[in-house]
Order: C-alpha cells, then sequence, then structure tokens
C-alpha cells in the first residue's frame, strides 16, 4: 500500500467537509475554484481552523494576472495573518513578473511573512519561461512544494514535463500534479511522473436548479460541488498503488 497523498481544493463549507469526511490528507481552502481559486474570506477560514486535517489558504486577492502591486501586497499580507490567527496550517502563494518569471522579490516579502506557516507554490510556476530557473526560486524560498500542470492547461496534457519538473525538484521539494487529476487521469499522471501527492478538486457537476439564477449572473450552468464519494474514491486509489 502507497503514502500518496491527496490534496482537495475547496471553497465553500459543504467542499471543506466532503473533504475532510472523504479522506482528504489536506485542503486548499478557496474562494471562487471557477476563476481558478481566490483567498477564502474570514468566516470560512475560521470555520477550517483549527482543522482536522492540515489547511493550507490561498492566498491570491483577485482574480486575473498574478502580477502583483503593493496595495496587492498589503492585502495578501492581512491574508497571511487571518490564516495564521485561525490556526491554519499554511498558505498557498504565487507572484509573477510581466514576463512570466516568477517574482522573486515579492514572493521574498509574502514568503517572510508566512514565517511559520506552511508554504506551497501555485500554478503561476506554470506561466514561467524556464522551470529549472523558478524551481532554484521555490527552493531558495523555503517553499515544501509546487502545485503545477506541467505548463499545460491540464496535468494531463504535460506528463514528459511533469516527469521533468519532479527531475528539476531532486527530492528538495515536491512536485503536486493539479489540474484535471480526476479518478480517469490520475493513473496516467501517477505512471508517468514520480510524485508522492496530488491536487483535485474532486468534484462533481451539479446543474443549477433556477434558470433565472442562471440568467441573471448569479451562478453558472456548470457548478461543481466537492463530493465526498469521490473524495473517497480517489483517495482509494491512491492507497492501493
Amino acid at each position: 500500500m502507497s503514502d500518496l497523498k491527496l490534496e482537495v481544493c475547496v471553497d465553500d463549507a459543504d467542499g471543506l467537509h466532503a473533504a475532510i469526511d472523504g479522506g482528504a490528507d489536506r485542503i486548499e481552502l478557496c474562494s471562487a475554484l471557477s476563476v481558478g481559486g481566490l483567498t477564502p474570506n474570514p468566516g470560512l477560514m475560521a470555520l477550517a481552523g483549527p482543522p482536522r486535517v492540515p489547511v493550507y489558504a490561498m492566498i491570491r486577492p483577485r482574480p486575473g494576472d498574478f502580477v502583483f502591486s503593493t496595495r496587492d501586497l498589503d492585502v495578501m499580507r492581512r491574508d497571511i495573518d487571518a490564516a495564521r490567527a485561525t490556526g491554519l496550517a499554511g498558505v498557498v502563494l504565487g507572484a509573477s513578473l510581466a514576463d512570466g518569471r516568477l517574482d522573486s522579490a515579492m514572493l521574498t516579502k509574502l514568503s517572510g511573512h508566512a514565517a511559520g506557516l506552511g508554504m506551497t507554490l501555485h500554478r503561476a510556476f506554470d506561466l514561467v519561461p524556464d522551470f529549472a530557473e523558478a524551481m532554484e526560486v521555490a527552493v531558495e524560498l523555503g517553499f515544501e512544494r509546487i502545485l503545477t500542470s506541467g505548463g499545460a492547461r491540464s496535468a494531463p496534457q504535460a506528463l514528459e514535463r511533469l516527469s521533468e519538473i519532479v527531475d528539476l525538484g531532486k527530492g528538495r521539494l515536491s512536485i503536486m500534479p493539479g489540474s484535471g487529476v480526476t479518478l480517469d487521469t490520475v493513473d496516467a499522471v501517477l505512471d508517468r511522473a514520480a510524485v508522492s501527492e496530488v491536487h483535485s478538486s474532486c468534484s462533481v457537476r451539479e446543474p443549477a436548479q433556477d434558470q433565472r439564477l442562471i440568467d441573471m449572473g448569479f451562478v453558472s450552468a456548470d457548478r461543481r460541488r466537492t463530493d465526498t464519494a469521490t473524495v473517497r474514491a480517489m483517495k482509494a486509489k491512491l492507497s492501493a498503488r
């Protein structure tokens, strides 16, 4: 039996409890997964901590790119403080320069402010022009892991590159495949990339029941919901490898 870990990303209270009940090893706590995940609100952070399993809060103050201003930095510092105050285990960080390279100066400030918390580097990594250069930045700043789809829209589309990124890590930090990792694709990912953990939404499609909500723009027609049974099935599949 393997010791592969499952991180589940969630963006609401029901998803949080579904992930815990399904046996997730770690939770990435967000809001607005439909835009890649934003910082969860203070109420959701408080609900999550102190958690039964490690919970890492996404620290991303707005949708769009990862080129952050000094005002964004002020917000992110306060959000890191909120994650620490509610007893969460860590934070998920990332910042880019205009050319896609990691913003090492911004990340130095963020990681310094997050001292004592665990740190994951998020998929800003997938935008970099040079994975080897970005890897050295992540290692130097003390990140525990990198969440990556191998620079593609989804991890199953970049299996060879994921394997190369794992090799670049050389065991200095964990490479965690994410985006498009489902019950149907996880075996292909694990067969190609020698990783110790994976990231998945473990969600099911939940059609909106009220067309008026769709028409008014309040909900998406293809909303997804974290599913306890899917979390449990994914964890069982990982454990069986």
